[in-house]
Order: C-alpha cells, then sequence, then structure tokens
C-alpha cells in the first residue's frame, strides 16, 4: 500500500515552494522505508526548481542530501535494519543491464535516476526529493552514515561531501600535494577540511579574505584572495591539484597559471554563464590537464561517508525550517550562508 508524503514543492518555475502531498511507493522486497530528519540545501536544487539548467518537470520536491532513519525494510534487505541511520544522495536508480555499467563509475553511466526531477524505472513515475518527511529507495542506493556523525550536519555530505571527495581522491591528494580550493562555499568549506585530512597542504583561494579566519579554522594553510592581482603572480606554478568550486563565470586561465607541471585544474562547479575562451598554451606549456568531476558512486559515496566518519568530518550548517526554505534560495543565490543550509524536517509537522 502506498503511503501519502508531506513535503514543498516547486509546482512551476517561478512559484515559491510550497506544501505539498504526494504518494510514495510501499516498500517492494529489495527496498529501505526511510523517515527523513534532514535535507541539505543545495545550489542545484534551486537551478532545477527555477528549470535554470532547462529540462525540469513539475511539481517538483528538490533535495538530496538527505538524512534519517529507517523505518522498514523489505525481505531481501540485508544490509540494513528499523533504526539504522542512513543517507540518500543525489541518485536512486540506475541501468543495471547496460553494456557500459561500471559501479564504480556509476555516476557517469547511462540510466541514471535521479533522486528528484527524473522518473523511476517505470518510465513513468515521478522522482520525488527530500524536503519531504519521507522516501523509499532501493537497497543499493542507500548509504550508511557513520553513528559517530550527527544526522543534521551529516546530510550535506551527500553532495557537497562526495562532490569534493570525488576528485580529491581521483587525482590523489594527500601528503606532499599542493591543493588549492577555490571558491570557499558550500563546496568548498568541504573540500578544505577533506583536502586537510587526506594530508594535503591546502590553499583557499577566495575573492576576498572575509573568510579567511574560518579557512584557516577548517585546515587551510593558506588563504589569498583572488582580488590581488599579486596573488597570480605570487603563486604562479604552484599547485598540484586546483579543485574549481565556483558557480559563476570567471577566467579560467587565471587559474591554470597557478598549477605545475603537470597539474590539473578540476571542475566541480557550473558556471552560470560562459566562461572566457581556454588558451592553449596554458595547458601545452607545461603539461596541465582541464577536468571535470561530478559527484561520485553509490562505493565511493559510501567510502566518503566512512572517511568522514574516522576523521569527524561534516559540513558547517546553519539549521532552519522548511516554512523558510524560500528565504534560504534567496541566501543561496546571494551566498548569505555559512556554509551550508539544512532543512529540520521535524518543522513539517508545524
Amino acid at each position: 500500500m502506498t503511503t501519502i508524503a508531506k513535503g514543498y514543492a516547486a509546482l512551476g518555475p517561478t512559484s515559491a515552494l510550497q506544501p505539498f502531498t504526494f504518494e510514495r511507493r510501499a516498500p517492494r522486497e529489495d527496498d529501505v522505508a526511510i523517515s527523513i530528519k534532514y535535507c541539505g540545501v543545495c545550489h542545484s536544487d534551486i537551478h532545477q526548481a527555477r528549470d535554470e539548467w532547462g529540462g525540469a518537470a513539475f511539481p517538483m520536491v528538490p533535495g538530496h542530501e538527505i538524512a534519517g532513519v529507517v523505518t522498514a525494510v523489505g525481505a531481501n534487505v540485508s544490509k540494513f535494519k528499523v533504526g539504522d541511520h542512513v543517507g540518500v544522495g543525489c541518485f536512486v536508480d540506475s541501468c543495471t543491464t547496460c553494456k557500459t555499467r561500471n559501479v564504480d563509475l556509476e555516476q557517469y553511466m547511462p540510466g541514471l535516476i535521479q533522486t528528484y526531477n527524473g522518473l523511476e524505472a517505470d518510465g513513468k513515475t515521478a522522482t520525488q526529493g527530500g524536503y519531504s518527511d519521507s522516501i523509499v529507495v532501493k537497497e543499493g542506493y542507500v548509504l550508511s552514515i557513520p553513528d559517530n556523525l550527527p544526522l543534521d550536519a551529516a546530510a550535506p555530505l551527500l553532495c557537497a561531501g562526495i562532490t569534493l571527495y570525488s576528485p580529491l581522491n581521483h587525482w590523489k591528494a594527500g601528503p606532499g600535494k599542493q591543493v588549492a580550493i577555490l571558491g570557499m562555499g558550500g563546496l568548498g568549506h568541504m573540500g578544505v577540511k577533506i583536502a586537510h585530512a587526506m594530508g594535503a597542504e591546502v590553499t583557499v583561494l577566495s575573492q576576498t579574505l572575509s573568510k579567511r579566519e574560518d579557512g584557516l579554522r577548517l585546515g587551510a594553510d593558506h588563504y589569498y584572495a583572488t582580488n590581488d592581482a599579486e596573488t597570480f603572480s605570487k603563486l604562479a606554478g604552484t599547485f598540484d591539484l586546483i579543485i574549481c568550486t565556483v558557480g559563476a563565470s570567471i577566467d579560467w586561465n587565471q587559474y591554470i597559471n597557478l598549477l605545475k607541471v603537470d597539474g590539473s585544474m578540476v571542475i566541480v562547479g557550473i558556471p552560470d554563464g560562459a566562461v572566457p575562451p581556454i588558451s592553449a598554451f596554458g595547458l601545452v606549456g607545461a603539461r596541465r590537464s582541464l577536468s571535470g568531476s561530478m559527484i561520485g558512486s553509490i562505493k565511493e559515496t559510501q567510502e566518503m561517508l566512512d572517511f568522514c566518519g574516522k576523521h569527524n568530518i561534516v559540513s558547517d550548517i546553519e539549521i532552519i525550517r522548511i516554512q523558510d526554505i524560500n528565504e534560504a534560495f534567496e541566501r543561496v543565490v546571494k551566498s548569505d550562508v555559512r556554509y551550508r543550509f539544512v532543512i529540520d524536517m521535524a518543522s513539517l509537522a508545524e
């Protein structure tokens, strides 16, 4: 029997989010039912709810940084039991029969089903996300949150955490490596924490020095303002790896020139407009690379959560009520949050 879920939804690209009820399926044999306790607010929620990336389907319940407690499991579920602390990230299913399927890289494979603004495997039922009180997800797409991590501050790990962990892990950030985190926001502050825990020497590159104290507190060894032209001359040829978390259109060429020979710049923030053309000379002159990275597989996301559990890493958060979500959206756009909003879903009952 299906259940009625309560949440907040965008009914169209220009509408404010508002109360919304909808059906969740009853748990199947391989499903886990979850009571959502907290959900992080990601800037991509805003892009999709406002159809800024195109392809939006309404009504839309956003949210893919979900932390909650298991309330029921299907007969074939073996990994989870009632009462477990669990998370759900950016996707809830994927193709299991494609020739190109690779569980280590499933976020890049065809057939990925988004947690919201997508269609379930039946091709007709809309997926709805974590700005709600409950969700039902296949066991293979549910993640275990370490018991020592508080659910509220752990919620952003399901997107912001893995978005930074994956490239830092892939490009082997660690002892002896000079790593720069470009942007000190919801993504960037997670990059500082994780790169520091991996043992890298960490530099924050931020527009101003206004968040310098925070950056050093979170684990940065150095902090530079990019509105100071001397930064680019002083740091030329310094970094093995730069992770760009900035969602605005900036000149990537300036930052490519900060890389060492064989250094890599990895884009994880999606610019809201076109960026200036990339000069080939900045790349070929030092065998540098410009790459991109997107979230992580379920396997890697669990690895990230275990890593964060070991090192006691969570997001710096501001808890809000669901009734304040529209104000929170505006504050995210203005970068007026340190560093991630998290919705307390108990507020749905108010």
